[in-house]
């Protein structure tokens, strides 16, 4: 049983593309890894729930804790959460976390919400033709995280943080929740790798496993290593 947990694979975008996710399960027991996440898009537009049920049927493969986040066009989402649902009740290493928490091996509490998040307070929330909360709403269904405070922590999200330090768009309350949640890292679904510091977390772009790209995350010498499908 794992004690802690150092090494994440991470990958986003999968957008249905099982082969590619199969090719990934294939390679994970070369690297060494405590936890595989990954980020939407999970499944083509369009899907159904036998699309989520074989995707998560192939995620039941992986000899690892798993964790994973829907992204805008993972809807309508009782799709997804309705298989996520069976799934996890037969298999406790798999962990939705969207708008929810779970821990991964040395207390490590990973969280997020899926889908685009959208500054203006005035945006109308949306999980039928896509994915789309007010950032209001992230904040609120995030705020359980005040009562963990003493755990590190490692978010998920599909929306990228804006850095105004770097001229960056993206989401000002993505950032803001970042800084206020502190965590070790936060993971963003990205169709490039990218990282950078915002406060004191690393973020990092993960890369997209529908172009054959995955990354390999050490939390603990915050360093990405770039994978790819063989």
């Amino acid at each position: 049983m794992r004690k802690t947990t150092r090494r994440v694979i991470a990958a986003s975008n999968l957008l249905g593309e099982l082969g590619k996710l199969e090719r990934l399960i294939e390679q994970i027991p070369d690297i060494e890894a405590d936890a595989l996440v990954l980020l939407g898009d999970l499944a083509p537009r369009e899907a159904g729930t036998r699309d989520y049920a074989r995707l998560f049927r192939l995620l039941t493969h992986v000899d690892l804790p798993t964790f994973y986040l829907p992204g805008c066009q993972d809807a309508p989402i009782e799709e997804y959460l309705r298989e996520a649902a069976n799934i996890e009740v037969v298999h406790p290493q798999m962990h939705g976390v969207h708008g929810s928490y779970a821990f991964a091996p040395g207390h490590l509490l990973v969280a997020g919400l899926g889908g685009e998040i959208v500054d203006d307070p005035e945006t109308a929330r949306e999980e039928r033709e896509c994915l789309r909360y007010p950032g209001w709403e992230a904040e609120y269904r995030l705020k359980v995280l005040w009562e963990l405070k003493d755990y590190p922590k490692l978010l998920l999200f599909t929306t990228p943080p804006a850095h105004k330090g770097l001229g960056e768009d993206g989401s000002q309350t993505v950032a803001e929740l970042i800084k206020t949640y502190n965590p070790k890292a936060a993971l963003i679904a990205s169709t490039e790798r990218k990282q950078e510091r915002l406060g004191d977390s690393w973020v990092v772009m993960t890369g997209s496993l529908a172009k054959g790209e995955f990354s390999v995350i050490d939390l603990r010498e915050e360093r990405l290593e770039p994978g790819s499908i063989a």
